[in-house]
């Protein structure tokens, strides 16, 4: 298993005769090969709310999605189980699936009662699945449908990213509609995971599938971008780099100890590819094909037990002309309007939260207009209802406020039942 690194420009020619110029950097990354090597074991652990508040059907139906999952999973793949209320515990411990059935046993076993306490969830989750993250692909969806009420959000975040430096990857996945859309959408990020939306119980099932087959197409493991760029080219100072397929998370740019900058990309996908976009700025250039920048992808290979690998360089050249035509790339342009969709919104959530519903209201139209632009009806439809609910001097519902946050992030995509 390989890195597929496949860098373009919004508009590869550059103006000779401009002092200045700005471009946008599209990175899509992927593992390539001929099959994916189900051989290297998955190591999942589910953290599970089993609050009062998931009495009944709630929790019912998560038992039997987490059922589903033990189902598919393969001799010789690792599971774990952590429940919480208002305390936590270890259901099952780090194990080799052997006896499926037992496990299945102990998860029916569940029932709901006192509060929420989130963050020890969280930490004995990444307890367990750090047991087993030896030559694994290791990965936890945390699950919930309340406020941190018994725990502290910092905590959270702090844990989330000690999973990050443990290579685990954090899905966090909101149940109903009174889960804290900031605290689990900072935790996803942070550990390079997905946040998802569970509005319905009878949806639990599918999402944790969608989910299962996402891990199922991992190839490579504790990816992160090198970049290094030419005289005469930088990045931007505010919000450089972002991600904005298969969802969409600001990344952090982190310093290298050889000059160049790095962000985590987390797990690559053969069947989906992680697009990476840089804002960069580029000076007066002398006339021909000029390299900008260059690229390389740190990464592990669990297949072979190899950790620290680097994929060949990529080099990224601009066109310099005296007499200047536009190239403009559709996919790019594509991935601009993605982020844009997704800052639009979080600047509508702002300004709600500020007091000014006229504003919010506004910029969810422009981020509606955006999503229009890309194709992504069903997030513009969404956008569009919550702006019209608010010139109409209704609130939004939560139910509105999750539909709002997780359509800025990714474009919804239907999932079949498993």
């Amino acid at each position: 298993m390989k890195v597929s690194l496949e860098p373009s420009l919004n508009d590869a020619n550059l103006d000779a005769n401009q002092p200045n110029s700005q471009r946008q950097l599209s990175i899509a990354i992927s593992a390539a090969g001929e099959v994916l090597d189900r051989s290297v074991p998955l190591n999942l652990c589910l953290i599970l709310d089993h609050s009062g508040s998931m009495n009944g059907r709630p929790l019912e139906t998560v038992k039997e999605a987490a059922n589903r999952l033990v189902d598919r999973l393969s001799p010789g793949d690792r599971l774990s189980v952590v429940v919480f209320d208002h305390r936590a515990k270890v259901l099952v411990p780090n194990q080799v699936i052997e006896d499926p059935e037992q496990i299945k046993r102990q998860i029916n076993r569940l029932t709901a009662d006192g509060g929420t306490a989130i963050d020890e969830g969280l930490r004995l989750g990444i307890e367990e699945l750090a047991k087993g993250k030896k030559e694994t692909v290791s990965q936890a969806f945390l699950l919930t449908d309340g406020e941190n009420e018994h725990g502290n959000n910092d905590r959270c975040l702090k844990f989330a990213q000690l999973a990050a430096g443990y290579n685990l990857t954090l899905n966090t996945l909101g149940f109903g509609d009174n889960w804290n859309q900031d605290v689990l959408e900072k935790i996803a990020d942070a550990a390079a995971g997905t946040l998802s939306y569970i509005q319905r119980p009878d949806q639990a099932v599918n999402e944790f599938g969608r989910l299962f087959n996402r891990i199922q197409s991992v190839g490579l493991t504790n990816a992160y971008l090198l970049f290094s760029l030419m005289p005469n080219v930088r990045l931007a100072e505010l919000k450089p780099v972002a991600q904005v397929a298969p969802d969409t998370i600001e990344l952090p740019l982190q310093p290298e100890a050889d000059g160049r900058f790095s962000v985590r990309l987390g797990d690559l996908m053969k069947d989906a590819e992680r697009v990476i976009l840089a804002n960069i700025y580029l000076g007066q250039l002398p006339e021909g094909k000029q390299a900008i920048a260059n690229l390389q992808v740190r990464y592990d290979d669990p297949s072979q037990n190899q950790t620290g690998l680097l994929s060949a360089s990529q080099a990224v050249y601009a066109n310099v002309t005296r007499v200047y035509q536009p190239a403009t790339n559709r996919e790019v342009q594509q991935s601009i309007l993605a982020l844009a969709k997704y800052r639009q919104t979080q600047l509508a959530e702002a300004k709600l939260q500020q007091g000014d519903r006229a504003g919010a209201a506004t910029m969810l139209q422009t981020a509606a207009k955006t999503a229009l632009q890309m194709g992504d009806t069903g997030a513009a439809t969404v956008l569009q209802t919550s702006a019209t609910r608010l010139q109409a001097g209704e609130e939004l519902s939560e139910s509105d406020r999750k539909k709002t946050r997780i359509v800025s992030k990714t474009i919804l995509q239907d999932t079949p039942r498993q």
